[in-house]
């Protein structure tokens, strides 16, 4: 059996691995490249891998960094069958779209081609299906089944069984306890595993305490009438600052000023939350029950979703205090950066982080202290305050990655640790070789191992 990395080497994005046995190839994942731009050159490369002999394509979850790419699989001649979770079957249009919208633009900015269109998408989407938890399918020599990974709604570790070996693909892990959905599922019996390491190298703060570092951060710039800009992913971020807001001010934690949901995206993908609302196969029991209570879950009053550019527009008519929750999560496009332009220069309000910043994005720039930054071709002061609550992360941090790895540390063979910047691999490589005992590599991109 041999395993190949394609993407999410030495990077926290563009996971893309290929696994080989017996003349069957299948890839786990195809993810965008993200960094300064969505157009980033290696989006553009040739696959390593020739897409007509791939027979099927897993994905982990639905975030861009793992399916952006898939458009282009399917325009350089992919035909498989695609397997995911249905939530994640279900989010994989809208996001495809939006990614989509966005490179067209960028692209016509740059005089660069876009790597793939709206027809590229609709062929990968009638390639997909969707499938259970612990539901087992066979292709070829591999028997696959999918697991929980308590990242997002419909978020997958992946386990294949092949030659007598099996191995286990992480996908990206989710920070434990999480407001809305099941916990993530650990293992014990694998030969080879991949692990994320987006947060390696760092320990997020008390999950216990992250909704009082949130109210603490929105009652210090109500009380100096100003607006809380919070960047956010539209897939999970924004559903949980819904239901955490609206919780706060329910009890009274934090005034009850005007709340705008300023994305398209997440609106659309807040219905798909909707959908599986009531799901015990997704969601945790704290959350089913406040939605069998009869309490609403993501329709809530008091917060503004803002569909239409004119809505959008109107948000600035509203005098401060407020809280604008906008995408995108770095800051790398979307409404947010309207809101950013108009706010940052202000030293009354806030920049509220909640999510990973990727080196070379806008948000990176603006979380490491840059004083001014460049937004759709203008200079911009940034005068603000700038926070960050990492509890909030639907990233396993260094802690939470260690103790996914500890059941497996008496048969495992060999971990691969992937999905994170150097550094941050390289970190949590080094601490399971020292307090789990486990061989752990950081592999290069485009390279091959035998298993």
């Amino acid at each position: 059996m041999k395993l190949s990395f394609f993407g999410g080497a030495k990077e926290v994005t563009g996971s893309n691995y290929l696994l080989e046995s017996e003349g069957t190839k299948i890839l786990i994942d195809c993810g965008l490249f993200q960094g300064s731009n969505y157009c980033d050159d290696c989006n553009h490369e040739q696959f390593q891998f020739n897409p007509k002999e791939i027979d099927a394509l897993l994905i982990t979850h639905a975030h861009i960094d793992h399916i952006g790419r898939v458009p282009k699989l399917f325009k350089d001649g992919f035909r498989g069958k695609i397997f995911s979770t249905e939530p994640s079957k279900d989010f994989a249009e809208p996001l495809l779209l939006d990614a989509e919208h966005m490179m067209r633009e960028e692209s016509a900015r740059r005089g660069t081609e876009v790597i793939y269109n709206i027809d590229d998408i609709d062929g990968v989407l009638k390639l997909w299906d969707g499938v259970k938890y612990h539901e087992k399918m066979n292709i070829g020599p591999f028997e696959i089944e999918f697991y929980d990974a308590g990242h997002v709604l419909g978020s997958s570790s992946i386990l294949i069984k092949a030659e007598g070996k099996k191995i286990l693909f992480s996908g990206d892990l989710g920070n434990v306890p999480s407001l809305l959905i099941k916990d993530t599922e650990y293992f014990s019996d694998v030969d080879y595993a991949l692990i994320e390491s987006a947060y390696g190298d760092r320990i997020h703060e008390d999950v216990e305490r992250r909704a009082d570092i949130l109210e603490d951060a929105i009652e210090e710039t109500v009380k100096q009438n100003g607006v809380v800009m919070i960047p956010s992913f539209a897939l999970e971020r924004t559903q949980e600052m819904i239901v955490e807001i609206s919780e706060l001010i329910k009890l009274g934690k934090i005034p009850d000023v005007p709340v705008f949901i300023d994305s398209p995206l997440a609106i659309k993908l807040t219905a798909i939350y909707q959908k599986y609302g009531r799901n015990p196969d997704y969601f945790n029991d704290k959350f089913l029950a406040r939605a069998h209570s009869g309490q609403a879950t993501f329709d809530l009053p008091g917060i503004t979703m803002s569909q239409t550019p004119e809505q959008s527009k109107e948000i600035n008519g509203i005098p401060a205090p407020k809280v604008i929750i906008a995408g995108s999560g770095m800051s790398q496009g979307g409404r947010i950066l309207y809101h950013e332009m108009r706010y940052l220069p202000d030293p009354r309000s806030l920049i509220l982080f909640v999510g990973y910043q990727s080196k070379g994005s806008l948000g990176r720039a603006i979380l490491d202290g840059a004083r001014k930054v460049r937004i759709m071709g203008e200079d911009v002061d940034v005068n603000c305050r700038i926070g960050l609550i990492g509890g909030y992360s639907a990233h396993a941090d260094q802690n939470q990655l260690l103790k996914w790895l500890e059941p497996m540390r008496e048969k495992v063979k060999k971990v691969f640790v992937v999905q994170g910047e150097e550094e941050s691999a390289e970190a949590l490589a080094q601490k399971a070789r020292d307090l789990l005992a486990i061989d752990a590599e950081v592999p290069s991109v485009n390279t091959t191992v035998v298993l």
